[in-house]
């Protein structure tokens, strides 16, 4: 895959702002002394795969051709930019930015690789080449980033675009190519920009290092329970699931209940066992900030201070301020305004909730003749299931028998992206795959041409980060001929070898909204790789993947696939009107949940480096922050408390609003589809034309525009959230 100079300076940028070598597939080593000897030929990222639409070789990738090939690509990639800095020519589009898009193919197609699997698929050795190559690659994104020849023709060009006879997508390219030097840091003293490559080398390493804590954590913190009975409540697949993660570990006869990356645990929900629901919570809360080996508290101080003073250095605020000029929000009092509108309104939803579930716990209580209890966080899920079932008449293991994972992915997820958009999608088993679990499937356009090849790996593993994602292997771009190859990655629990996957509601939502990434990808119809399918604004990329999730529970959709795995019936349609009826439901939980995280990821990056709170200061600093923000409800905990906050150690940094931002537009758009008829291929064509095609190539809420005819509005969001009614 090539990752073009421009595209690598974007990911420098929101690299450097998140600290995060896996987001940073671009930096490299400046001494072109370091590539290795000719005698790695075989290396298979040393030219383009000769597999389809130059899918991964991922029969042949070895663990040990990833250094040589870091090493050769980033000398290799030097070497070209060098050669366009001291062009004696006059700078043109054509000998400098085309060019710089065409740099770095050997680093794009081995960093492409490995900061996929690193997510997907890690071990050991792929962790310590983390490690190892995080300040590697940070200091060679710094090294063309800093450049100050290559900068003086970029600005040269910057200051003529208007003049040059240029495209509208070939003018926005200098415009962008300019921003990202400039906020790499290109304008700064040569002081500042030494202590700038220091910062984001000694970010890089920290943030690899945050992510590995995470990973060890997750999987040592899992739950070891004695007893079967224990586990009452929980399905016997799920039991089962337990007992085999038991046998994994060695401890036969025992049953292991795995945590995901988030404060809410799936268990809770079921688990009848109160001391069993509070241990495991416990557990949750408790990562990253025990005191151990896997201790997060002074690698989040350290990065937020670094973030901090390089904000500083480059002549913001804050690091907060920096973030969000170059996204659709522009400034952190339009963030700050959004957020604490929502707040009082969902929290206020979530104590009525509180007070019906209080509700059901005394009544309970009295019926067994015991003395009633308060109402705790492990309390909730498991609550709210009952109020659920009072209110609605049905629970979560209803709907499961109807939600076989394959049959909504291709009866689903698919038929409604056929319905929409004419595609259609067959199987492939003749490509290679990194794990065995991974499915591969060709895309097809509605002209029968081949547009993308669409991997799933859908499966939960001790190897793969926590989470649902969609990344792409290779993006598509006219220049370089690429058609795109991307990936959607969920956690779903593998069931006993023998039994069906099926999911939960809110894994079938998870994966048609991946899909709806998967999306922007495969439909980007663009020039230049720097625009890309979801290289837009932060705040903006969740945006089509939310509105994709709206055919999860469209009628023609679900009636497509949600039959029953043993029996093939439909789902009763008085089963689909309770889950439709209950789509509010819980609603003040959730949103008080999310909204706590994304307010104490602003609190955290809108503070200046001397406010920065130390290691041991960090958890009070969480709880002072909820408190200031109003979201410190007791029972509803932020979704990711600060140690685990893996979004904002990474790629959302100062943007994890980012999805609720998105979600107005998503809602407004929903509402677009609705007056306009649905699920039509009239529809699915004007936005595909008028947004998911144009990736980053026009900005971006000027695509929104063309697609709904207005500016957004806030209304129908806080429809959907249920916060417009007392």
């Amino acid at each position: 895959m090539n990752r073009p100079l421009a595209r690598i300076l974007a990911l420098a940028v929101a690299a450097a702002l998140a600290g995060c070598a896996t987001t940073t597939p671009s930096s490299a080593v400046t001494d072109t002394q370091t590539m290795p000897a000719p005698a790695v030929l075989d290396n298979p990222f040393f030219a383009d795969s000769p597999l389809a639409l130059k899918y991964p070789t991922f029969d042949k990738i070895k663990d040990s051709d990833f250094g040589p090939a870091f090493d050769r690509g980033m000398a290799e990639q030097i070497t070209e930019v060098e050669a366009i800095a001291n062009n004696t020519e006059p700078a043109s589009f054509q000998n400098t930015i085309v060019a710089l898009e065409k740099s770095g193919q050997i680093l794009g197609r081995a960093t492409a690789v490995f900061f996929n699997l690193s997510g997907a698929d890690t071990n050991e050795a792929r962790e310590k080449l983390r490690a190892d190559y995080a300040p590697k690659l940070s200091a060679h994104n710094d090294a063309i980033a800093l450049n100050p020849k290559l900068f003086a023709r970029v600005r040269d060009l910057y200051q003529k675009r208007a003049d040059l006879g240029l495209d509208a997508e070939g003018q926005r390219l200098i415009e962008r190519y300019y921003i990202d030097f400039v906020r790499a840091g290109a304008n700064l003293s040569d002081a500042d920009k030494a202590r700038i490559k220091d910062i984001n080398a000694e970010l890089a390493t920290l943030s690899a290092k945050f992510s590995r804590n995470v990973l060890a954590e997750v999987n040592a913190s899992a739950i070891v329970v004695d007893s079967k009975a224990e586990l009452a409540g929980m399905s016997e697949a799920q039991i089962s699931a337990a007992a085999e993660a038991a046998k994994t570990r060695k401890l036969e006869g025992k049953y292991v209940i795995a945590l995901l990356n988030t404060t809410g645990q799936p268990a809770l929900a079921q688990l009848e066992n109160r001391a069993l629901r509070e241990r495991l919570y416990k557990a949750s809360i408790a990562r990253g900030s025990r005191g151990n080996e896997f201790d997060n508290t002074s690698i989040v101080s350290q990065v937020l201070k670094l973030r901090a003073e390089r904000a500083n250095i480059m002549g913001y605020a804050n690091h907060a301020t920096y973030v969000l000029e170059d996204e659709t929000a522009r400034n952190t009092t339009a963030v700050n305004a959004m957020l604490n509108k929502l707040a009082p309104a969902a929290v206020a939803n979530a104590r009525r909730e509180a007070v019906d579930m209080q509700a059901v716990i005394d009544a309970e209580q009295k019926a067994k003749g015991q003395p009633s209890f308060k109402l705790e966080p492990w309390d909730w899920a498991y609550y709210a299931e009952k109020v659920r079932q009072a209110r609605y008449n049905f629970d979560e293991s209803q709907l499961k028998p109807y939600f076989e994972m394959k049959n909504v992915l291709e009866n689903g997820v698919f038929f409604a992206a056929g319905q929409l958009y004419g595609l259609k999608f067959k199987q492939r088993t003749d490509l290679p795959v990194y794990h065995p679990d991974v499915t591969v499937y060709d895309v097809f356009d509605a002209d029968g041409k081949q547009l993308a090849i669409f991997i799933a790996d859908m499966y939960a593993r001790p190897s793969k980060r926590g989470g649902a994602w969609m990344n792409e292997y290779v993006s598509q771009s006219h220049l370089t001929g690429n058609l795109p190859v991307v990936a959607n990655h969920l956690n779903i629990p593998k069931p006993p070898a023998g039994q069906p996957t099926l999911m939960t509601w809110d894994e079938v939502t998870t994966m048609f909204h991946e899909f709806g990434h998967a999306l922007h990808g495969m439909f980007s119809n663009v020039e230049y790789p720097r625009f890309s399918g979801t290289n837009v604004p932060r705040d903006f990329v969740e945006y089509p993947s939310q509105v994709n999730e709206m055919w999860a529970d469209w009628p023609e959709v679900l009636a497509n696939y949600a039959k029953h795995y043993q029996t093939g019936a439909p789902m009763p349609k008085e089963l689909l009107d309770k889950v439709l009826a209950a789509s509010k439901f819980n609603q003040g939980f959730a949103t008080t949940e999310y909204l706590g995280a994304a307010m104490l990821d602003q609190s955290y990056h809108q503070l200046s480096a001397d406010k920065v709170p130390a290691a041991g200061d960090m958890i009070r600093f969480e709880q002072s922050a909820l408190k200031a923000n109003g979201t410190d409800f007791y029972v509803v905990p932020p979704r990711y408390r600060t140690a685990y906050f893996s979004h904002i150690m990474g790629g959302y940094s100062a943007g994890y609003y980012a999805y609720i931002w998105s979600e107005v537009l998503d809602a407004d758009s929903v509402e677009w589809f609705k007056e306009n008829g649905g699920l039509t291929r009239k529809n699915g064509d004007w936005f595909r034309a008028k947004l998911l095609s144009r990736g980053g190539s026009e900005d971006a809420i000027i695509t929104f525009k063309q697609f709904r005819g207005r500016e957004p509005q806030l209304e129908p969001l806080l429809k959907r959230r249920g916060l417009t009614t007392p």
